[in-house]
């Protein structure tokens, strides 16, 4: 195990024997590290945090640390991160709460750019990309594919559903429907599908053209969310895609946003 001499690592503390533990980097007893995963320098892993394989930090990341909640009281809980993902300069990672289920989750495959923030108790998917300066506040859910822009911010219990994108500098403060593309333009409103994402992850044309149809009359018609479910039944082909996005906004304790 690649250790700088002047980094320090607790004895207790469980390595990989092919991680890399670079400068003034400080891992606590609880913490453990996968295969191939480098911490690049000035890197801070506290707490029960669990980190898989050939994930990269890079320098001054904070990953693990206890919650900014005020109710947390010390209780042991947990950061899991799972492989691939890159997190770069000056991000946060705060693990769980007791009130939270006393874990924070991310997947694989992530990038969180410079100074994002997940607080206590988020659980991110696979291949989710945070921009610079996005701020997810406690109990946060972002769902797979989703990419959220920078400056944004994303008010506790909220969720961004599968292949969302978010525009920069959009206060989220209810949920954001699967395959949408939300933006501020000047305030947080639907534009349709993320047609752009869809199509470059290989989704068929027509299952796109449905989505677009499906989320112009839930934003664009009028009609309350119900009846436009119910407009949507009747004049949208029902691919798999827009029943995902039907059962999201039927599963949403927040409602959804739609401008």
């Amino acid at each position: 195990m690649p250790v700088h001499p002047t980094a320090i690592v607790d004895p207790a503390a469980n390595v990989h024997d092919t991680a890399e533990i670079g400068p003034f980097c400080i891992l606590g007893p609880d913490v453990e590290i996968g295969a191939g995963t480098r911490l690049m320098a000035n890197v801070y892993v506290d707490g029960a945090t669990v980190i898989g394989e050939d994930n990269l930090f890079y320098p001054f990341s904070s990953i693990g640390v206890a919650s900014q909640d005020k109710k947390y009281k010390g209780e042991r809980a947990f950061t899991r991160i799972g492989n691939r993902n890159s997190v770069r300069e000056f991000v946060t990672i705060h693990r769980g709460t007791q009130g939270g289920g006393l874990e924070t989750v991310i997947g694989d495959d992530c990038l969180l750019m410079t100074y994002a923030h997940v607080a206590h108790d988020c659980r991110i998917g696979n291949n989710v990309i945070l921009g610079n300066s996005v701020g997810l506040a406690g109990h946060v859910t972002v769902e797979d594919w989703a990419d959220l822009s920078p400056f944004s911010g994303v008010h506790q219990f909220c969720r961004i559903g599968r292949h969302a994108f978010v525009g920069p500098y959009s206060i989220i403060k209810q949920d954001v429907m699967p395959y949408s593309l939300t933006s501020h333009q000047p305030e947080v409103q639907v534009f349709g599908a993320n047609s752009v994402g869809l199509q470059r992850r290989g989704f068929e044309k027509s299952s796109i053209e449905a989505l677009q149809t499906a989320l112009r009359i839930l934003t664009r018609s009028g009609l309350n969310t119900t009846n436009a479910i119910e407009r949507i039944h009747n004049e949208v082909p029902l691919c798999a895609e827009v029943e995902e996005l039907i059962q999201f906004i039927r599963s949403s304790d927040r409602g959804v946003v739609k401008g």
